[in-house]
């Protein structure tokens, strides 16, 4: 029965006792909203929650029954508060006034009783300082060693709080024998040195003069189509992986499709057929095991080492594998460097870079090299044009940066200047305050990673060059870490890129800056198996929020 304040008449003894007796504590105890004489402080209502027995036991289990008479208690209750201001109160003994301030005094203690906890030390860092603000657009401060990563980048003392992963033992055709026949993947050279060191690729020789000494070993030549086998060997090691599937709350396959489809896409006489081959054979073998078809593949996911449309062919003579249309990835969670914005189960991952932190050191130091960074140039652009293509924005950005020489750094990488195997682009973006980012072949492109790693701050062209991909990934705010040019402003000569980046101010300059830094942990792929000490990196990040996509599924109404 709802609480309200309208007179009612003293109840008597017999009345009193029995309401004590019939009634549960919970449903004596329960109110909807706050009483009307206290405000319903932010405090107040976080106290309301609190249970007032253990949510365990029935509400019945929690009542006593009086193991004295009544009136030979009333004796001795001169000993309790209520007591005390019945007798000085006469209007105390109206029951419900009573019950008011029986809860009033049960906040008061409670609000005491949980200022005096100490806060949770899990996402504390104790070995890192706190952030420190500096000004560091084009001018080289004093170098400070920081830890300014966000707290949805630290993990937590329960990180298997949505769940646990299976992962399928595949027949090693789809998998272990695409990486063994590393030989023929490319139609023009071999991919063995791209997929070696368990997919980082080779060592990044000379790359000492660029970055810290201590921090070169923590640098490779790492191929951008490699998410597979990165996945692959740290969910094999994850703390949340279960080799019982009855346990299980997601189900990873570990399918090496687009290694495995890759040398396909460039052939021109390749069938459909052979460009399918691999995705139908996985298929076939998911859908006969049993806890596919439990859920008809709502609770799988599987990364998918290249863009969507590589995967979304419609018709047999149109480029790509048409893996993702066939019947049974319908409902299955993809992770791709790129992804369709109108398809659900489409999640897009960071690019793989050329920097693998070995641990948490190693992380904080380089986001303190970048903060520190003398940057001598106020934006740059790496790229080549795409001459093959009308009104190619990525021709005109060069020529652009060209024109703007005293401002604007310029890296072409017409032929193979910038494939991997090469500093020369992350030293262009680390003497950077802003690197231009248009779209790629596709709409994304690696850059914009290798750009915030280096503490650069994107101009973007394209919303759905990073906008609309990397949500788990980015700031929601896109203007605390970007800026967005109109392409068509530039193209028609109404903007300058120069005059526009010239009005930011150095403060701002700096926050962006400081906000790009915070989220590098986001965009890295750490070395160890296991993964990092404390700090979330890429992989973390996206199985964090495939675990949680999963759990949301399990909610009523929420598949169709």
């Amino acid at each position: 029965m709802p609480i309200t304040t309208s007179p009612q008449p003293p109840l008597s003894l017999r009345d009193i006792t029995n309401i004590k007796n019939t009634t549960p504590l919970g449903t004596l105890f329960h109110l909807s909203s706050p009483p009307p004489f206290f405000p319903a402080s932010r405090e107040s209502k976080i106290l309301m929650m609190f249970p007032l027995s253990n949510p365990s036991s029935s509400p019945e289990s929690q009542i006593k029954k009086p193991k004295i008479p009544l009136d030979v208690r009333r004796k001795d209750s001169f000993r309790s508060p209520k007591a005390f201001l019945a007798a000085h109160y006469p209007s105390i003994n109206q029951p419900r006034l009573c019950l008011f301030l029986s809860i009033f005094f049960i906040q008061i203690l409670l609000l005491l009783a949980l200022r005096s906890i100490p806060r949770s030390f899990r996402h504390r860092l104790h070995h890192f300082p706190a952030p420190v603000t500096a000004h560091h657009h084009l001018t080289p401060t004093l170098t400070t060693t920081t830890a300014s990563f966000s707290s949805s980048t630290v993990k937590e003392e329960n990180s298997c709080e949505f769940g646990e992963i299976f992962v399928y033992d595949l027949p090693s055709a789809l998998n272990h024998e695409v990486v063994n026949n590393c030989d023929e993947l490319n139609p023009w050279s071999s991919s063995c040195a791209a997929l070696s060191n368990n997919g980082f690729g080779p060592v990044a020789a000379g790359i000492s003069s660029v970055v810290p000494e201590n921090l070169a070993a923590a640098w490779y030549w790492t191929d951008q189509f490699v998410t597979e086998v990165l996945f692959h060997n740290r969910i094999l090691n994850h703390k949340c992986r279960t080799k019982d599937p009855n346990n299980a709350t997601a189900f990873y396959i570990p399918f090496y499709v687009g290694l495995a489809v890759g040398k396909f896409l460039w052939l021109k006489n390749s069938s459909a057929k052979e460009r399918d081959f691999h995705c139908e054979m996985m298929l076939k073998w998911v859908q006969d095991q049993p806890y596919f078809t439990r859920n008809d593949g709502w609770d799988h996911f599987l990364t998918m080492g290249r863009i969507s449309w590589d995967f979304r062919r419609s018709k047999d003579e149109e480029w790509g594998s048409s893996c993702i249309h066939k019947p049974g990835m319908r409902n299955v969670t993809r992770l791709l460097i790129e992804r369709n914005p109108w398809d659900y189960f489409d999640v897009g991952v960071p690019y793989p870079t050329g920097f693998h932190p070995r641990s948490d050191n190693d992380v904080v130091e380089w986001q303190d090299f970048v903060r520190n960074r003398n940057r001598k140039s106020l934006f740059c652009f790496a790229g080549a044009k795409r001459s093959k293509i009308k009104d190619d924005f990525r021709g005109l950005l060069l020529n652009h940066c060209r024109n703007e020489s005293g401002s604007c750094r310029v890296v072409d990488c017409d032929g193979s200047k910038c494939s991997n195997g090469t500093s020369i682009i992350l030293e262009t973006f680390l003497d950077s305050v802003f690197c231009l980012q248009p779209r790629g072949d596709s709409f994304t492109r690696r850059s914009i990673f290798d750009c915030m790693i280096a503490g650069s701050i994107p101009v973007l062209f394209w919303k759905r060059t990073a906008y609309d991909q990397y949500e788990w990934f980015l700031p929601a705010e896109a203007e605390s870490y970007s800026v967005f040019i109109d392409r068509n402003e530039v193209k028609n000569g109404t903007a300058s890129i120069r005059k526009v980046l010239e009005r930011y101010s150095e403060d701002e300059i700096r926050r962006m800056r400081e906000r790009v830094i915070e989220y590098i942990p986001k965009f890295l792929y750490a070395r160890p198996d296991e993964g990092l000490e404390t700090i979330k990196d890429a992989f973390d990040v996206a199985i964090d929020g495939v675990l949680r996509r999963f759990k949301e599924q399990e909610q009523p109404g929420y598949r169709w």
